[in-house]
Formats: C-alpha cells, sequence, structure tokens
C-alpha cells in the first residue's frame, strides 16, 4: 500500500512581516512537494504581491476550498483572509494582526478535524495579533489552551532545536519579574517529564540526556547568590531521578554554554526565556526551529520572527523555514513508529510463590484477583 504524504498547513503569519518571503522562497523549489502535501492559509492575492514586489521566483499554486482537497505534489492555498488587506512591508498593523489570527484559527480548525497532519506557523507581531480574540503571549500558549483536554491537563513547552541541540524552557512568554515566582520543583519536574517523554517519542531518543541550568549567576554559590538551586532546582532533580529519568546540573549558563558542555546531552532544561534562547540564537539562529512539544499536535515555526527591518526587502533567509517543514515530517512519523512499538507492550510476569516454577501472565489481569 503506497504511503500518503504528510499534510502540513501553513499559516502564513503577519502579512507585514517575513512571513509571505520565506514561504515563497522555500516552495519555489519544487521538490519540496515531492516530500508533503503543503496547504496554506493566507491569501493567493497577498502572496502575489509579496512575489511580485520583491521578484522572487514564481510559486505555482492549486487554489482549494477545503484542506480535504488538497492535491498532492501541488503547493495547495486556501483563501480565509480580505484579500482586500492592505499590506505594508515592516509596518505593525491591526489589520495583519486579523489576517494573522484568521489563518491560524483557519488551520487549528481543521488539524481539529484531522484533514491536515502538522501545523507550521508562520511569525506573527504579538503586539499587532493581540485581541478579545486572542489575549495570548505567543502560538504556544494559545495551541496549549486548544489542545490541551477538557481539564487542560496537557500542557506545552517550548524546544528550540537545531538538529543535535535542544533548548526546552521552564517559563517562557511572562515578564522577567515573573520568573522567580514561578521557579518551583514542581513546575520544574513538570517540564521535565514533558521534555523527557517528548525526546523519547518526537527524537526517538531511547535514553535521553538532560542538562538543567540553574536560575542564579555561577549555580547560587551556595546560597551566597540566591537559593533557588537549593531549595527547588536541586530536590527537582532528584525527584527526577526516582523517576529513572536521567538528569544532571544544575549548571551555571554561562559557563555551561561557554565549555561547550551542551554538546554532551540531548536536551538542556533552561529556566527562562532569554536564559535559553540567547544562546541557542547565537549558535544556531538561521538554522533553529522552534517545536511546541507535550500536545497531541505537530506544530513548528521558524525560530526567528517578523523581522520588520528587513520586510519586502528579499534579504530573509527561508532556511529555518525550510528546516521548520523538515522537523514537522521528521516528528509526525517519529510519532507514528513510536505508537506502533508501544501499543502492544509485553505483559508483566510474575511468580507464584507457592511453586518453583515462574508462571507468565499473558492475560494482562493481575494474579491477586
Amino acid at each position: 500500500m503506497e504511503r500518503r504524504l504528510i499534510r502540513t498547513g501553513i499559516t502564513h503569519g503577519d502579512t507585514n512581516g517575513v512571513g509571505y518571503e520565506v514561504i515563497l522562497k522555500t516552495f519555489a523549489d519544487e521538490r519540496i512537494a515531492e516530500l508533503c502535501t503543503p496547504v496554506i492559509y493566507g491569501s493567493l492575492k497577498i502572496a502575489l504581491y509579496h512575489q511580485r514586489t520583491m521578484r522572487l521566483s514564481p510559486v505555482n499554486f492549486e487554489i482549494i476550498n477545503r484542506a480535504e482537497e488538497a492535491v498532492d505534489g501541488k503547493i495547495n492555498l486556501i483563501n480565509c483572509v480580505d484579500e482586500d488587506l492592505k499590506v505594508q512591508p515592516g509596518q505593525a498593523s491591526p489589520e495583519a494582526g486579523v489576517a494573522a489570527y484568521q489563518s491560524l484559527e483557519a488551520a487549528v480548525a481543521d488539524i481539529k478535524r484531522g484533514v491536515i497532519d502538522t501545523l507550521l506557523t508562520a511569525p506573527i507581531n504579538k503586539h499587532s495579533i493581540r485581541s478579545e480574540a486572542f489575549p495570548f503571549p505567543g502560538h504556544t500558549e494559545y495551541l496549549e489552551t486548544h489542545f490541551g483536554g477538557e481539564d487542560k491537563s496537557k500542557r506545552a513547552l517550548m524546544i528550540l532545536m537545531q538538529d543535535q541541540l535542544r533548548v526546552a524552557l521552564v517559563t517562557g512568554h511572562i515578564p522577567l519579574g515573573e520568573v522567580k515566582a514561578q521557579i518551583t520543583k514542581e513546575r520544574i519536574v513538570e517540564k521535565l517529564n514533558l521534555f523527557n517523554d517528548s525526546l523519547k517519542q518526537d527524537f526517538a531518543i531511547v535514553r535521553p540526556r538532560i542538562a538543567v541550568l540553574s536560575l542564579n549567576p555561577h549555580a547560587g554559590d551556595k546560597g551566597v547568590l540566591g537559593s533557588e538551586e537549593e531549595t527547588e532546582i536541586g530536590p527537582a532533580i532528584a525527584e527526577a531521578d526516582n523517576y529513572g529519568w536521567t538528569v544532571f546540573g544544575p549548571y551555571a549558563a554561562d559557563g555551561f554554554f561557554g565549555s561547550s558542555m551542551y554538546t554532551r546531552f540531548d536536551g538542556i532544561l533552561a529556566m527562562y526565556h532569554d536564559q535559553g534562547l540567547i544562546p541557542f540564537k547565537i549558535l544556531a539562529m538561521e538554522n533553529g526551529v522552534n517545536y511546541t512539544a507535550g500536545l497531541p499536535v505537530v506544530r513548528t515555526s521558524p525560530a526567528h520572527g517578523t523581522a520588520c527591518d528587513i520586510a519586502g526587502r528579499n534579504q530573509a533567509s527561508e532556511e529555518s523555514f525550510r528546516r521548520a517543514l523538515f522537523v514537522s515530517m521528521d516528528i509526525f512519523r517519529n510519532r507514528e513508529i513510536h505508537g506502533r512499538i508501544t501499543a502492544n507492550p509485553l505483559q508483566k510476569q510474575y511468580v507464584d510463590k507457592g511453586s518453583d516454577n515462574v508462571k507468565l501472565d499473558l492475560t494482562g489481569e493481575d494474579p491477586a484477583e
């Protein structure tokens, strides 16, 4: 039986940023459509505007009304925003924010219906998109609300990655002054659990090695520069050890990255946004990918923002966006494989203490019942 291509839903992001530029540059390579079936949620008129004004290589779009109509081997596009929207490259506008939200809503509705397999989001302007309909600080929190389940038990984890470098965050898009209050043992253990599961399920690492960074300079210097390492982070690492996870730390962030210790681990858990993302973007800015772990859907995005300073100038690199597309396909397949190999685990074995013989419980029932 021939395997169906992965159908990837792509949101156009902020129409005044570099979203359409990196989308157009990526899909100008016709070979991409041999690897997946892209479905872009946006506007043909706006796409052609960016293509024409920047003199980009042409992309032949297949216009469809619903994702179910997507044609393999084609770059499919669903018109789902106001085509009369005024495009102003490099300028923030409420209208561009509305168009970004409409694109995202349409793609999320389709992934909920099961008609697209993965989600790839172009960058949004967090100020322009903010409204009563979108009161979130970013994509991660929005998706957590939509896919966390009725009891919101499924939490999202932001992972920035490039090849073997994977940086996750305990706290995400919050003011720096609020970070300390959220660095608790329970929250760190929760994030370690999500990270460990993702490294196994999404990245096919059998026994992940995770490094945990400190909150304070020099890992607190035994309480001289802060106590969180001893009261919250250290106990969280000890609890992780009890669960059988392979976790080390806490490491002072400056020495950890400065000495290249990050190369020894499968994942790094940072305490707050800039602690993890500044070194990551220095090491992997153009090739980095943002992945939202912990949810039942696969969502990736480029590691950069709307880049309004270069929008409309044909200066943006599509490398991060293209890698985000490839990563989404890899993770989708890894999840399929992980699901198959863990679907029917071997039943437990037990010893009948009244007999010298070992008995196998092949029914899955408790022998004591």
